[in-house]
């Protein structure tokens, strides 16, 4: 299943701009480039990290990106399994920064997706 068809998704440019935002990707891919405003917590690490987003509540969910869509509606099935509002980014960071949508890195260069 790629993505369950019980994760909920939307298209990366119908992400709300002050939306709670959780990038699942490792720290090389987030290094490289990922969506500004972003909170970086790997996919190991969710069951113990995802409470650094910030104040989730059903009308504000988390907003779960990885590189392409597969990784983040993981996320998603497991913080839905915990009662946490999420919401699947479909086509993950490729699809936000083909978007046109704000992005950053860590390394000093020029964001990319990797």
């Amino acid at each position: 299943m790629y993505p369950s068809p019980q994760v909920p998704e939307v298209p990366a440019d119908q992400v709300p701009a002050d939306a709670l935002l959780l990038d699942v990707r490792e720290d090389d891919e987030w290094a490289a480039g990922h969506a500004e405003g972003a909170v970086h917590v790997p996919l190991g690490e969710v069951p113990i990290r995802y409470s650094e987003v910030g104040d989730v509540t059903a009308e504000r969910p988390v907003y779960v990106v990885c590189r392409s869509g597969g990784r983040s509606a993981r996320a998603v099935e497991w913080l839905a399994e915990h009662d946490v509002p999420a919401v699947n980014v479909g086509g993950g960071t490729i699809a936000w920064a083909r978007a046109g949508r704000p992005m950053a890195s860590e390394n000093g260069q020029q964001p990319t997706v990797s």
